[in-house]
């Protein structure tokens, strides 16, 4: 336990940091967006390109994804009913609370969290293509309402430099190709840059989100918010335990990472796609926020508690 918990002081440690280097106006609240980029088009897929071309294939197709797919189920049956049925919400404003109350961040936080207090990068990467590969593409489809081809919908992952790498990644083990050291070791150079720079952008977020200015494309939507964030913070990380440990009967490490990945904040991404989309860009952001500062301390109570 004493390891788990001192893996999340150390990223906690580093995310802090952020936060004060913001504070202290080393860097600007603004520059967030640059460390993000920089951790989103390089580092990170350099890191799991070449954590998962070097991988256990069983690891990755481990049952922890099937926990988490089970949760994001049941998170966004229940939104979906109450927004529909007791709220009247429209489809497309329920469809970004769907998303709002099970989309995980599983970049910027997931990989983090798996390389330093699970061990190993690679076992974020079938949640992270599950949520690409799956759930944007299917609620794009609803968001879109026929206005870009399913075909174009379905291309749009690949277009996500984190699917790229990753599906490369697998690719290359599942191939058995290693690549040569004088290739790898840039790669591997880049991607340890990925964890402290994402954490830094993490922490100077969580400052420039004080001072940002809030959504008005909707009102009365505090219970959505409410409701999502209840659901992504407590009720998907209980539903992947209970899963993980009664129905599928994992332990140990397999335990800890199916309740840590559902435990983790609301992805960024959903605010994204409600600005691009225009609707839910205040329960989004409001989402985003709220399981943010809730993420922390329910982690590491997980941490200590399971690990």
């Amino acid at each position: 336990m004493s390891g788990v918990v001192a893996a999340f002081a150390a990223l906690v440690s580093v995310a802090v940091l952020g936060y004060v280097i913001g504070a202290v106006k080393v860097l600007r609240a603004g520059d967030e967006l640059v460390l993000s980029r920089l951790a989103f088009f390089v580092a990170t897929p350099a890191l799991m390109f070449a954590t998962v071309s070097r991988a256990d294939l069983a690891a990755l197709l481990s049952p922890v994804l099937l926990t988490q797919v089970i949760a994001v189920i049941c998170t966004q049956l229940v939104f979906v009913l109450v927004a529909k049925l007791a709220w009247r919400r429209g489809t497309r404003q329920a469809t970004i609370g769907a998303l709002a109350s099970s989309y995980v961040n599983a970049g910027n936080l997931g990989v983090p969290i798996s390389l330093y207090v699970l061990g190993d990068a690679a076992l974020v990467a079938p949640i992270l293509l599950f949520q690409l590969l799956v759930l944007t593409p299917g609620a794009f489809l609803i968001l879109d309402k026929g206005s870009r081809s399913a075909r174009a919908v379905l291309l749009l992952p690949l277009r996500n430099p984190l699917t790229v790498a990753s599906l490369l990644g697998l690719a290359f083990a599942l191939a058995g190709i290693s690549l040569p050291v004088t290739v790898m070791r840039p790669i591997e150079l880049l991607g340890g840059a990925a964890v402290p720079v994402a954490l830094l952008a993490y922490g100077l977020s969580l400052y420039g989100s004080r001072h940002a200015p809030a959504a008005t494309d909707e009102s009365g939507v505090g219970k959505d918010i409410a409701l999502a964030a209840a659901l992504k913070a407590f009720a998907q990380p209980a539903v992947a335990y209970v899963t993980a440990r009664f129905l599928l009967g994992l332990d140990g490490t397999q335990l800890l990472a199916a309740t840590l990945f559902a435990a983790l904040p609301t992805a960024q991404n959903i605010y994204v796609y409600a600005v691009t989309y225009d609707t839910g860009r205040r329960m989004a952001r409001g989402t985003v926020l709220l399981t943010t500062g809730l993420s922390i301390p329910i982690m590491t109570a997980i941490g200590a508690v399971l690990g």
